[in-house]
């Protein structure tokens, strides 16, 4: 069951029906798609990923996902979901542009690290950001993230697949072989997105990830809200796979 978490200033809420409206405003929005490297996707569709979360993601325990919360008010979306890119877990997240620059995504990135650390005994976690999202790419190295590989779309555009070690994954000393940080791999999708942004740097982007090009969105078919699975985005994943191979849409920050 998707835990209730807290950071300095952010709420991590389960979703509750009530939310849906805040929901679908978040991944209509044009910036957002735009940085998850997808297109916008009609309501109705937006719609039925969000009834998935509640009525298939949550109760099957399929992964965790989050509204987030600053103030009482919506702010965002996160996820730390299985990836189909390589074996482990992505972290997603989206901020709506009204909060972007306020160091707000490396928040968040802090906590989903915890989390996945002291509830899910990962000793790591990976984020996806296009290869154009510079701002993200500097502060990702900023944090601890490190490049493993490309992930090359079939439209040729190209997405850097990262690696953090969690808390746990730090004692542990987890490390990869070069070898691997010099692979690259074809994606499962159209390719695109934009991945954790975690600390802050002003002018990156909040919106972490979206592994192959479908974001929250190109989900609505049996996935998983998630891009998960397959690394399809926020939407990719309908159906069982997550919303969002997104991990930062947003600002970075």
């Amino acid at each position: 069951m998707t835990p209730e978490l807290r950071t300095e200033r952010l709420e991590f809420l389960p979703y509750r029906p009530e939310h849906e409206d805040v929901f679908v405003e978040l991944l209509r929005d044009e910036e957002v798609c735009r940085w998850m490297g997808q297109d916008l996707v009609p309501e109705p569709q937006i719609r039925e990923v969000f009834r998935a979360i509640l009525t298939d993601i949550y109760p099957e325990g399929r992964f965790d996902v989050w509204g987030l919360w600053l103030a009482g008010r919506y702010v965002g979306h996160a996820e730390v979901k299985p990836t189909g890119n390589v074996e482990g877990h992505e972290l997603v997240t989206a901020l709506a542009p009204g909060y972007w620059g306020r160091g707000l995504g490396g928040e968040v990135i802090r906590g989903l690290l915890r989390h996945a650390a002291e509830n899910l005994g990962l000793t790591e976690a990976y984020g996806m950001v296009g290869a154009e999202n510079t701002a993200s790419l500097a502060m990702c190295r900023r944090v601890g993230f490190r490049h493993l590989r490309d992930v090359v779309g079939d439209d040729g555009s190209v997405t850097k697949l990262l690696i953090i070690p969690t808390a746990a994954g730090w004692a542990d000393g987890a490390e990869r072989t070069a070898a691997e940080a010099g692979a690259q791999t074809p994606a499962t999708g159209t390719g695109a997105t934009d991945g954790p942004v975690p600390v802050g740097a002003p002018g990156a982007k909040d919106v972490v990830g979206v592994a192959s090009g479908e974001g929250l969105a190109g989900a609505v078919r049996g996935e998983v809200v998630a891009g998960a699975a397959s690394g399809e985005g926020l939407t990719g994943a309908a159906g069982t796979e997550g919303l969002a191979g997104a991990a930062s849409a947003g600002e970075a920050g």
